[in-house]
């Protein structure tokens, strides 16, 4: 009889996280699912998926999540690392413990769970981390320097983790979402007012507020991600990179074109934007 895999998702409370948790589980995994309010998991326990509080940023919170997993299945064999958010704001204007509270999250918390899951995938010589990073890890936008940061660093520290821990029977997979149906706009959207919509950059503000609210209005199902997901989990040969969702096509776009002809791209997006956000 084949063992059933056994996955911890973080983020799962809703949008992108919850849809992950929800198709591994549908696709014969033991999934946990974590996030800070479990409040608002009651749906996945009602489909069987054990729901967990989990903070990234909290050491103990994470070890004691990691432990219990362990000692209820005796193994890990997949993380999703979709726990984050975006920080919208000049970076002029955005104050430096609140850019700290950001990569505390977006690649501090990632990496706090990897560290925390490797020494079991090492002695099972198997195992699949998945991170969700953005095509924003690839393709800058203006008033979103330090949530662009955090997702270039994920971007990096994935590359880098695939070369080590390859010979250990783990692979690693990034997984770029493009425009994805969630309250992530909403809350990026709070931030950006709160911090530039007055002052040297509330024009830039304005404009990017335009851009957040037509990605609300175009955004795609979180399933396409939570689809991909499924296959950087379940695999024989998954890719090192998925990617998918409303703007993803940006992303080879960035392949061939200049810096220059990318910064210039923005401005088109921001009039195109006005035109639908009247």
């Amino acid at each position: 009889m084949t063992q059933r895999k056994v996955a911890l998702v973080t983020g799962a409370s809703s949008g992108i996280g919850n849809a992950i948790a929800r198709s591994l589980h549908r696709n014969g995994v033991t999934v946990y699912a974590g996030a800070r309010r479990v409040s608002r998991m009651n749906d996945l326990d009602d489909l069987g998926i054990t729901t967990l509080v989990l903070d990234v940023t909290d050491a103990k919170s994470v070890e004691s999540v990691v432990n219990r997993i362990v000692s209820e299945t005796g193994r890990i064999d997949i993380l999703v690392n979709n726990a984050g958010y975006g920080l919208m704001g000049a970076v002029e204007d955005v104050p430096l413990e609140q850019a700290e509270d950001q990569f505390a999250v977006n690649l501090f918390g990632v990496a706090r769970l990897i560290q925390s899951v490797l020494p079991m995938m090492r002695q099972q010589h198997a195992g699949r981390i998945i991170n969700v990073t953005s095509v924003d890890g690839k393709v800058a936008q203006p008033l979103a320097g330090w949530y662009v940061a955090s997702k270039f660093a994920l971007e990096g520290l994935s590359d880098t983790l695939r070369l080590e821990l390859a010979p250990k029977g783990v692979h690693v997979a990034v997984i770029e979402p493009g425009a994805i149906k969630s309250a992530w706009a909403d809350i990026a959207t709070d931030h950006l007012k709160e911090t530039s919509a007055h002052g040297p950059y509330q024009e830039a503000a304005a404009d990017a507020g335009r851009i957040l609210q037509v990605v609300k209005r175009f955004s795609s199902e979180p399933r396409v991600i939570a689809r991909l997901v499924d296959r950087a989990a379940l695999s024989r040969r998954p890719k090192t990179r998925y990617s998918a969702g409303a703007g993803s096509q940006i992303l080879f776009a960035r392949r061939f074109l200049s810096d220059r002809t990318i910064d210039r791209m923005w401005g088109l997006i921001s009039m195109a934007a006005k035109q639908v956000i009247r």
